[in-house]
């Protein structure tokens, strides 16, 4: 019998490629860009599969393995109507991930950004010290709206807890409703208010720290813009974890210009990765923008390594994956 012929569109971490070398046997592997004949194809995020993709792959391929959490690179309608299984990797990044919304929160209250460009450009001398240098506003007391309250909100709320945050509110796909899942059992025992916001008006009304962690959808992208940033506090954050056309970002640098809040924080952002040294959020010293980097960690990118290639080999199989997403 022939062997099931694999595609793998990137060299892989040693690990996972230990675990797909084991399978040289039984299965004919082609790593990078050759898919046509493939039963199986492991993509990473910034893949597009599409109804191109899928024509040249032919009528045998069965399983798609996404090296992500999101799927948005993944024309979903298309593997349905084909009956192609796909597996993704959404519960490996939500450590990596929520430590990140931290450290952003925190770069934009403290001026982070900002604080660090000026010691490189050698200010520092000419900063003579006043009791409102650099000065932010503290997370303690805060109330942290989430838009979005999965696995990775929940996670950043956790962290969060700590620091003395006083009230958390968020919104899902279902306004008003409270959140289906309690990840880590902080809605009953967080000891602060936990509640859902009727409208993501209220939500930008009432946050002093809005955080982004919602899916891409299309009635998600530029949730939050104009009107959006106009209801927000003068003092207030925004962090985005979550994809980049979220935020309509000639709204969020509109809003920063004009000091309709205090700052950002951005994994992600929209064209990215196409932002030169010219874009406009660069020249925002209150905005810090970091390379999608959310789930680089060594520990993380190694756990959705193994992962893809065991969610590949099991769907070659016709075995249950670790994570599947049903389409």
């Amino acid at each position: 019998m022939a062997k099931s012929k694999v595609v793998v569109t990137r060299q892989l971490i040693n690990e996972a490629q230990g675990l797909l070398d084991a399978k040289k046997n039984d299965l004919e592997i082609v790593q990078w860009q050759s898919e046509k004949g493939a039963s199986g194809i492991l993509v990473m995020l910034t893949d597009k599969v599409d109804e191109e993709l899928l024509e040249a792959a032919g009528p045998q391929l069965k399983t798609i393995a996404s090296f992500s959490v999101g799927t948005d690179h993944v024309d979903r309608d298309a593997l349905k109507k084909r009956n192609i299984r796909l597996g993704y990797t959404p519960t490996c990044l939500t450590d990596a991930v929520a430590d990140l919304t931290i450290m952003l929160i925190l770069m934009a209250q403290r001026r982070g950004g900002e604080s660090m460009a000026k010691v490189s450009k050698g200010e520092w001398p000419q900063m003579p010290w006043h009791p409102l240098l650099m000065t932010g506003p503290q997370i303690r007391g805060s109330t942290v709206g989430f838009l979005g309250f999965g696995r990775i909100a929940q996670a950043s709320l956790q962290r969060l807890l700590p620091f003395g945050i006083k009230r958390v509110i968020y919104l899902t796909s279902k306004p008003g409703q409270p959140a289906k899942e309690d990840h880590y059992g902080l809605l009953k025992n967080a000891g602060i208010p936990i509640e859902p916001a009727a409208s993501a008006e209220q939500l930008a009304q009432e946050s002093d720290v809005v955080i982004v962690g919602c899916a891409l959808t299309p009635s998600t992208k530029h949730l939050v813009s104009t009107d959006f940033f106009s209801k927000m506090k003068k003092l207030s954050v925004i962090v985005n974890i979550a994809r980049g056309p979220i935020i309509d970002t000639n709204a969020l640098v509109k809003a920063l210009d004009e000091e309709q809040i205090f700052g950002a924080g951005l994994d992600v952002i929209e064209n990215e990765p196409n932002i030169t040294a010219d874009h406009p959020i660069l020249k925002q010293p209150r905005a810090v923008l970091v390379p999608h980097i959310g789930s680089a960690t060594i520990e993380t990118r190694v756990q959705m390594a193994t992962e893809s290639v065991r969610n590949l080999l099991a769907g070659l199989a016709g075995e249950a994956m670790i994570n599947e997403l049903e389409l």
